[in-house]
């Protein structure tokens, strides 16, 4: 059964490129473009609900009493902290309404919701798995956060103990169960290609 580690080996070119993409080092470096950063909110945006849903998917989908406890837990988190966020950010950077889905939004939406309806486990594990380790990499190579909350909160939001110890729990699951590569594969070229959308 393929492991965590080593599905990201084999996925190790469109990773790397996404973990250490521009957008990224401007980021950390709190110098992303006003328009660009409105952007990539704004389409971020519309993952929250699909991805509640998919984290919902994979507490009715646990093959045990333990895990479905923990992403319980970590399903109200994101409700909470990750939505305030999102309503503050947009705010200040003028952004109102829904934005229209670029395609590797949508095409990340389909694969959430193909993941949630399948009610497989392995499969709803490993989406989830590359959607958050992807970001754990990200945030941890970079170094302090800028000052402005902007970034600095969308940094810390995707790194720390907390963070971490979650992205641990999702690859000892997937190492467990087992993991949908063709579904991993997928999501690593749709992050990559959701930061190259940022700039239009």
């Amino acid at each position: 059964m393929v492991t965590s580690a080593e599905l990201r080996r084999r996925h190790a070119s469109p990773w790397e490129a996404a973990v250490g993409h521009r957008f990224v080092d401007e980021l950390g470096a709190g110098t992303v473009d006003d328009a660009v950063l409105a952007r990539y909110l704004a389409q971020d945006a519309l993952f929250l609900d699909a991805f509640v849903a998919l984290l919902g998917a994979a507490v009715a989908a646990s093959d045990r009493p333990g895990p479905r406890m923990v992403v319980a837990r970590q399903l109200g988190l994101v409700a909470g902290d990750e939505d305030d966020y999102f309503t503050r950010a947009l705010a200040r950077l003028g952004v109102t309404g829904p934005a229209t889905p670029a395609d590797p939004t949508a095409g990340f939406l389909t694969l959430m919701d193909d993941a949630r309806r399948s009610a497989d486990y392995p499969t709803v594990m490993t989406v989830l798995l590359v959607a958050e380790w992807l970001y754990l990499d990200w945030a941890e190579r970079l170094g302090d956060a800028p000052s402005d909350w902007l970034y600095a909160e969308w940094v810390e939001l995707h790194r720390g103990p907390a963070f971490a110890a979650w992205v641990g729990f999702l690859r000892d699951e997937v190492d467990r169960v087992g993991a949908d590569e063709p579904a991993f594969a997928r999501a690593v070229e749709l992050e990559l290609a959701f930061f190259e959308a940022a700039y239009g």
